[in-house]
């Protein structure tokens, strides 16, 4: 009974402590405005205390999550996580009542307006997830008073102007995710001071000057993304010094020229791209031995020499793409190891025989624009046709066509104004090159969506239907590219050529949540002309799922043509789901411009009976056109269509 007594006696002591251990009450008001404003009451609930022992809401999997920490008198609000629930609006003031947070999560959401100055007042703040939202206006400088914060994620919003110089005061910061926030301008050198970062996202954002030689000081960086700004190079020697590195990725530089030296010791590296970084000199051999590197991409860029022959005795690389630099020799016989998925050597002066074992990647082997005797991977006429790609090669055809229409992605249709667009449903790998049954036109594929989780899918589709076109299925089905996705042209009779580009945003949607803030930016290159940079289907067809046509007029003169769709790093990246960016096209016409003036003698003798015949049927026929016209206008919506100019300067791809 003795027993019993004191047991009851301390179930009450117990139960007398909890009741009067309770939730701070500013905290309790500020929390059920939140939960008002965000419409969150019938996911979060607060009957009882916030802080109440055991609470649902408090678990580390609840979404909407409010978890606290107590001491012997009073409990605090520190974690609050709202993620992903489409919650909108403007930041308000009750957030910041909430001054002992130490992780606050409201990633994924469509929070707009400017993050006001108080956010500075959460001293506490060590994990702060504001990612993929709408927030616009300047990077607070308050931010830089939360010297306790290890990770800061902003990526994926509309903010402008550059990074403030107070971020140099968070020095206990490991994480840091900025890309395709919006920010502009040098990054700042104060920076320098973040010596405890590990991660680093700063892709697709405008930030031009040099390359940070100070990012060479920062001996713990596991992760560096640098793609799709304005930044300069030469890539800094001091970067040598990052051996801890697993994932490298910076491209898409203007400036100086840089070389692979700084490269030798990074044994860590798993990924490492360095695509249109402005690369020149040879491949060292030590990349070929490097333990753990599973992808590798120098495409684009000014590589000399030949390709190492490292790489055949390499246990870890799946990708590798060096395409479309100034590589020569003979390709190393057995470059394909048991492990390797794709191979790109693609426009480089590369001569010898295919590997003997090459068919084990078939379907992921590019050697177009090379000198390497593609016997068995290319057919005798589009062999022909890809040394014609070669840019000191002059080809002629004996029997030239004058157009081609191909329906990327999908399977044959005849478009209602009976344009016939041929079949495209082929399955493309990770670098890949297909050529039409009739050797009309071929398509080539390289990149690896790296995190999809679906997998490596290089097609995209939808059931909805497009708008603003007779045409919807044309744009149900698109091919898609992590890197670059050509189409060439092949056999054509030399001359003027219109090209018509077919595009309908069908992967990323433009509703009222945050899986419709995506931005989709790629660059569109003719004959390796830039007839396009930054170009954002859903902004110009002014929606998702919404038809749009791009027409463009270029020269043939060598029998081929070549467009050309690359991504050059900006845009999101993750937006509905990981993997969704680069280019994306729906279907392709290109036709020979007509030439309707007569030189011949014979021609000239007909031109009287001509114009005799015309003006006898012209006014019917404009009576009957007019009459069509309206009736067409009033009743059937269109593609939308974009008349652009023949490109005047010259750039290159590279």
């Amino acid at each position: 009974m003795g027993i019993l007594s004191f047991c009851f006696l301390v179930f009450c002591i117990h139960e007398l402590v909890s009741a009067q251990i309770a939730t701070e009450p500013s905290e309790v008001a500020a929390i059920n405005k939140l939960i008002d404003y965000w419409g969150l009451k019938s996911k979060l609930n607060l009957t009882t205390d916030p802080c109440t022992p055991g609470a649902s809401w408090a678990a580390e999997t609840a979404n909407p999550r409010v978890a606290c920490d107590c001491d012997a008198n009073i409990c605090h609000i520190t974690h609050l996580k709202i993620y992903a629930l489409d919650i909108s609006g403007e930041l308000p003031q009750e957030l910041f009542q909430l001054t002992e947070l130490m992780d606050l999560n409201l990633g994924q959401n469509i929070l707009s307006g400017s993050i006001p100055p108080e956010i500075g007042n959460l001293l506490e703040m060590q994990y702060l997830s504001l990612g993929i939202n709408n927030f616009s206006g300047l990077v607070p400088v308050a931010f830089g008073n939360l010297t306790k914060l290890k990770s800061l994620s902003f990526s994926s919003n509309d903010f402008n102007g550059p990074l403030p110089v107070d971020l140099g005061k968070l020095t206990s910061l490991e994480q840091l995710y900025i890309d395709s926030s919006g920010v502009s301008g040098p990054i700042p050198q104060e920076l320098s001071n973040l010596k405890s970062l590990h991660t680093v996202w700063a892709s697709a954002n405008s930030f031009t000057g040099k390359l940070p030689e100070f990012f060479g000081t920062f001996t713990n960086l596991i992760t560096l993304r640098l793609e799709g700004t304005a930044l300069e190079g030469p890539i800094p020697s001091s970067y040598a010094a990052l051996t801890k590195l697993e994932d490298l990725r910076i491209g898409d530089l203007s400036g100086e020229d840089s070389t692979l030296d700084f490269l030798v010791n990074l044994t860590s590296l798993t990924i490492l791209s360095l695509r249109s970084a402005r690369v020149t000199g040879e491949i060292p051999s030590q990349i070929g031995t490097f333990p753990n590197l599973q992808s590798l991409d120098l495409s684009f860029n000014k590589l000399t020499g030949s390709i190492p022959n490292t790489f055949q005795d390499s246990q870890s690389l799946h990708f590798l793409y060096l395409g479309s630099n100034m590589l020569n020799g003979e390709i190393p016989s057995d470059i394909i190891t048991p492990q390797l998925r794709a191979l790109d050597i693609s426009f480089n002066s590369i001569t010898g025989n295919l590997p003997a074992n090459f068919a084990k990647i078939g379907q992921s082997l590019n050697v177009v624009g090379t000198l390497v005797n593609d016997d068995g991977l290319l057919d005798g006429k589009a062999s022909e046709i890809s040394r014609c790609l070669l840019s000191d090669n002059k080809c002629t055809e004996k029997f030239p066509v004058n157009s081609f229409a191909v329906k990327c992605g999908g399977s044959q249709q005849i478009s209602s104004n009976g344009v016939r667009f041929d079949d495209d449903s082929e399955t493309l790998g990770a670098s890949s090159i297909y050529t039409s049954s009739n050797n009309n036109w071929a398509v080539s594929n390289t990149g690896s969506f790296i995190s999809n989780p679906n997998g490596p899918q290089y097609t995209t589709q939808t059931a909805s239907q497009i708008t603003g076109t007779l045409d919807s299925e044309l744009y149900k089905t698109a091919r898609v590219s992590p890197n670059s996705l050509r189409y060439y042209g092949l056999g054509l009779k030399n001359g003027r050529y219109n090209v018509e580009l077919h595009f309908s945003e069908i992967q990323m949607d433009d509703s009222e949540s945050w899986k419709g803030l995506g931005k989709r930016l790629f660059d569109i290159y003719i004959q390796g002309e830039r007839v396009v940079q930054d170009f954002n289907i859903m902004k110009e067809a002014h929606g998702s799922k919404s038809a749009l046509v791009k027409l463009f007029e270029t020269n043939v003169t060598n029998t081929n043509i070549d467009i050309h769709f690359k991504w050059a790093g900006k845009g999101t990246c993750c937006i509905p789901v990981q993997s969704t960016f680069g280019p994306l096209v729906s279907a392709i016409h290109v036709s020979q411009v007509s030439n309707l003036s007569g030189s011949s003698n014979d021609n000239k003798k007909q031109v009287g009976r001509i114009v005799g015949i015309t003006l006898g049927v012209v006014a019917g026929m404009l009576i009957t056109a007019s009459v069509f016209y309206l009736w067409w206008v009033k009743k059937t919506p269109k593609h939308m269509r974009v008349s652009t100019d023949s490109p005047k300067k010259n750039l290159t791809s590279v």
